[in-house]
């Protein structure tokens, strides 16, 4: 018979070995599980950037005011503040944040470009012009830039620099004329008088890359626009392939607008 004594040391090894296992396991599992780190609370956004959504929005004084709650300002802030002032046709304040954004950084390509666009809409085209140069000196591989040099070459009827400034802008950015920003830090002029003879040297800048479907696209939107010498497109040798389509058959075929 089975002694009390040994039956009892039975029922605690059976008792106590398990538990000792399992004590290990845990012990193993804690030394093995990676500390727990509690996830960082959302960093609150900078007067900056709510400023920026202000501007997504087109809410340019709200824009205006929040950046401004930047301490101290800085010439990217100072920038964006003269873009919501031209936004609201505010040229004379714009012309001023801009001035001062370069105050803080004299090499600003972008303030410089902004500056710009303000000679541009003032109509004082040769000014226009030599800013964008001075922006490229700085930011000599902007697309952006070299567009709006074209432009304003094209507003001084100085069509052959536009066309070679639309060709060095387009070689860097193919989408450069497709691209529709304008809220960023760097604006894009598009505003220009005779639109359908600017789109008759985009359909022809888009020609010559061989970009046949936007070439047709320009052609349409220039004699849309009552562009006056279609005759042009059956003489100018960046045509020549696009005068094989009949595309530009129809296109050709469309009645002048009268204007």
């Amino acid at each position: 018979m089975w002694s009390n004594r040994l039956i009892g040391s039975f029922v605690f090894i059976a008792l106590t070995l398990p538990a000792a296992v399992l004590a290990q396991d845990i012990r193993a599992d804690v030394r093995d599980a990676k500390p727990v780190v509690p996830s960082p609370a959302a960093s609150p956004l900078t007067p900056e950037a709510r400023a920026d959504i202000f501007m997504a929005r087109k809410m340019y004084r709200e824009a205006v005011e929040t950046y401004l709650e930047t301490k101290p300002p800085t010439a990217i802030v100072y920038n964006k503040v003269g873009i919501a002032y031209h936004q609201m046709s505010d040229l004379d304040t714009a012309r001023k944040y801009y001035e001062r954004s370069l105050k803080l950084n004299q090499k600003y390509a972008e303030a410089i470009n902004n500056l710009g666009t303000i000679h541009y809409a003032k109509k004082n085209y040769r000014r226009a012009v030599s800013t964008y140069q001075r922006a490229l000196k700085i930011s000599p591989d902007s697309a952006s830039m070299y567009s709006n040099l074209g432009t304003a070459y094209f507003a001084r009827k100085d069509y052959k620099k536009a066309t070679e400034s639309y060709e060095k802008a387009m070689s860097i950015d193919p989408e450069v004329f497709e691209s529709r920003g304008s809220h960023g830090v760097l604006l894009q002029e598009r505003s220009v008088t005779e639109r359908a003879k600017f789109h008759y040297y985009l359909a022809k800048t888009y020609a010559k890359a061989g970009r046949t479907e936007l070439a047709l696209l320009y052609i349409r939107k220039s004699l849309e626009e009552g562009f006056k010498e279609r005759k042009k497109y059956m003489q100018d040798a960046e045509f020549e392939t696009i005068r094989t389509l009949p595309e530009f058959d129809d296109l050709m075929k469309l009645e002048p607008r009268v204007l």
